[in-house]
């Protein structure tokens, strides 16, 4: 049986409810990080995954998407933990971010890696971005010294630098839209048409800290993840806010716990969780949530449901993401700092999983 034999859709839709088999397939990655995992992505052109960890090195490996076989296919090395990395829109190169306060560009096919950016803090967050009505090619990079700065990959020197209202905690882009979220709920929204200014600052629709951003793939808007457990499903246009955008309770236990629809439910007491990741299918535009409750789920923003609950790993979800064609759903087992330091152990697992996506798991249910 075939990695992902069983991703065709099934004529039955299983309820949302985990039943606690859903993942015994899932194939681990081999020879994996050995410390905290910050970041997945997979290359847009071929499934090839990077993985970037407080081990201080971005680990590259490539996937067979019929048989889930692996093997490592790169590696590169930062001085500090590496926070994230992130593919050229090409598939040929990686560059990544990190508490060195570097941004890196790693050429897949030399091997080579170079240094193409510098803050006055860690980066957080890079993202391979085309500006302008030409669509030039670009590295922004967020940090804790409260800028966002573009890298041409050839100058030293930043093309641009923004300042930001606070420190860079979760950042992304798709088509011409780039989201910066930063420390005291702040919200910056570029208009990469126009990327030297920013288009927008905003307050986070949630209550407590921001911890993830992903933009949805049509580049309209973007989900929002707190650490008490809430997402917030945003628009740029106001008119679409007004009309499709809401916040909902996810990644919490006891209590009101996040409900198969996507509402808000009663203010009875639960624990909450931060959201670590948020990743949209390619595809469908359906998406997932993670968490340090140890879950993720998927979900149908339009439709407001949830679509499916997967059992819980007993370890936070720290990155997660799909591949291109969103065959394949990468998750990280790994310690998140959710707790700080003390509650790292030396035995926590340090693992990524791929799970063979479903139809019936993530494709919009019909409306009835």
């Amino acid at each position: 049986m075939s990695f992902l034999s069983n991703s065709t859709s099934s004529a039955s839709t299983p309820s949302s409810a985990a039943n606690g088999k859903e993942l015994v397939n899932d194939i681990t990655i081999n020879n994996g990080p050995e410390d905290s995992i910050s970041d997945l992505s997979f290359s847009p052109k071929q499934d090839l995954l990077a993985v970037a960890s407080w081990d201080k090195k971005v680990r590259i490996y490539e996937i067979d998407p019929n048989s889930g076989n692996n093997q490592g296919r790169a590696l590169f090395e930062h001085d500090a933990p590496v926070f994230s990395a992130r593919w050229s829109l090409d598939g040929t190169k990686i560059v990544s971010g990190g508490a060195d306060k570097q941004v890196k560009l790693f050429d897949l096919q030399t091997q080579q890696s170079q240094q193409i950016g510098i803050h006055d803090g860690p980066v957080k967050a890079v993202r391979y971005v085309e500006c302008g009505p030409s669509n030039t090619q670009a590295v922004a990079s967020g940090s804790w010294d409260k800028t966002l700065k573009y890298w041409d990959m050839r100058s030293p020197q930043p093309i641009a630098t923004i300042q930001l209202p606070e420190r860079v905690y979760a950042m992304d882009s798709s088509q011409k839209l780039l989201v910066v979220g930063g420390a005291e709920k702040h919200i910056s929204i570029i208009d990469l048409n126009n990327p030297q200014q920013i288009f927008k600052n905003a307050q986070s629709p949630l209550k407590w800290q921001t911890r993830s951003i992903c933009c949805y793939p049509l580049g309209n808007g973007f989900a929002i993840g707190s650490i008490e457990g809430r997402c917030g499903i945003q628009y740029v246009n106001e008119s679409d806010q007004t009309k499709f955008g809401f916040a909902f309770k996810c990644h919490r236990t006891g209590g009101a716990a996040a409900s198969s629809a996507l509402r808000s439910s009663t203010n009875s007491p639960s624990r909450a969780y931060p959201v670590n990741s948020i990743s949209f299918h390619p595809t469908y535009g359906t998406f997932s949530t993670a968490g340090s409750d140890g879950t993720f789920s998927f979900w149908d923003k339009d439709a407001k449901q949830k679509l499916k609950a997967f059992p819980n790993l007993n370890c936070t979800i720290s990155a997660t993401v799909f591949n291109s064609t969103g065959s394949i759903f990468a998750y990280a087992m790994s310690y998140d700092w959710s707790q700080g330091y003390s509650v790292n152990r030396p035995d926590y697992p340090n693992i990524v999983k791929l799970h063979a996506t479903k139809d019936e798991e993530i494709k919009p249910k019909k409306k009835r």
